[in-house]
């Protein structure tokens, strides 16, 4: 079987990182009898320097066209980087929410998965960890205050800034649905997280929730003040299985999660649709400082890799090979620097990509 895959490299560190996922994934495909054809895709700060804009509406149109997209990371330094002298709306990242919005890409899949071999890089002391914790975070991704209405007046004099929250019964429910279904195959256990002791739009998410999980006898629910998780995520990451919640909640939900595992470069991501298709990208950012040195941590883009296997393509046990891989690799003791700790070996990013092709082989 052959797969269309439509790659988008990016900034920063991005190209470093998506070359290693993609050896792996080719020696995955060779081990298990599949394929692929990838596209290589402009966005970001990479397409304002050949198009002038973040995203073109052919990168558009032939990420409609594949069978999933793979990503590395978007941006650059907003201090130094001449992207960040346009208009908000030019700007790298920019072209990521419109590609979002374009594919209707609105459920975001964010695991937190704390590592054996990772324990001492958590920042949690070891009584909070105990044996560790494995939570998802089901983020809504295409509503809410990002996408809504945003102006800037002046009145008497005075400048005011307008950002618009809103969030339909219809948007909520079906990434209520998406929650609930990853946690049919997790604990049964849901934390919808809202802040409806302030906000309309808060409780409405709670409402419809509620109605979704009436279909779920099985799935514990709970509901959780966005501060409450804040707090509960270092407090005790445990009690987490699936932490469902809205665009800017969930944004700030998933950085602090994953710092909680010990790195962000461990962490991968998918944003789905309604069908099997989904983008998938690492967590992290484009890290400029560290491009082209060979010291980027590509697991978090090579499980998303995994990810990509399993959610839009059906591959399961070809995702879980990927996956025992890196496992093994950080049993055998081997470490990019944002990971490094004593007793171990510190490899580059290439030399990781290298060691877990090898283990899948």
């Amino acid at each position: 079987m052959n797969y269309k895959i439509a790659v988008i490299s990016g900034d920063g560190i991005g190209p470093e990182i998506v070359r290693e996922a993609r050896k792996v994934l080719d020696v995955t495909g060779k081990k298990y009898g599949f394929s692929f054809d990838y596209t290589d895709l402009l966005m970001g700060g990479a397409s304002i320097d050949v198009n002038g804009v973040p995203l073109t509406d052919e990168t558009t149109e032939k990420a409609k066209a594949s069978d999933a997209v793979l990503m590395g990371s978007i941006g650059g330094d907003a201090k130094t980087s001449s992207w960040y002298k346009l208009s908000p709306d030019k700007r790298p990242e920019a072209g990521l929410l419109k590609l979002r919005k374009s594919l209707n890409l609105f459920a975001n899949v964010r695991p937190a998965y704390l590592y054996e071999e990772l324990k001492a890089a958590c920042p949690l002391r070891d009584e909070i960890i105990g044996d560790g914790f494995d939570l998802v975070i089901m983020r809504e991704l295409t509503g809410g205050l990002y996408f809504g209405e945003r102006k800037t007046i002046e009145e008497n004099g005075v400048k005011k800034a307008i950002d618009t929250l809103t969030y339909s019964e219809t948007e909520i429910r079906r990434i209520a649905r998406r929650g609930f279904d990853i946690a049919m195959k997790r604990r049964k256990k849901v934390t919808s997280v809202d802040k409806a002791n302030v906000l309309d739009s808060s409780r409405l998410w709670r409402s419809v929730v509620e109605e979704v999980a009436k279909d779920y006898p099985e799935v514990t629910l709970e509901h959780m003040l966005v501060d409450n998780c804040a707090m509960q995520l270092v407090r005790d990451p445990k009690q987490f299985d699936v932490i469902l919640t809205e665009n800017m909640f969930g944004d700030i939900l998933s950085d602090e999660a994953s710092m909680v595992t010990g790195s962000i470069g461990m962490l991968s991501s998918a944003s789905l649709n309604e069908t099997k298709f989904g983008l998938y990208e690492p967590s992290h950012g484009s890290a400029p400082d560290i491009a082209g040195q060979d010291k980027a941590n590509p697991i978090a883009t090579i499980l998303s890799a995994a990810m990509m296997l399993r959610f839009s393509l059906d591959l399961d046990e070809a995702a879980d090979a990927i996956e025992a891989a890196v496992k093994q690799v950080l049993k055998d003791g081997y470490r990019t620097g944002d990971i490094m700790s004593e007793g171990c070996t510190l490899v580059g990013t290439v030399k990781m990509g290298d060691l877990i092709a090898e283990r899948i082989q």
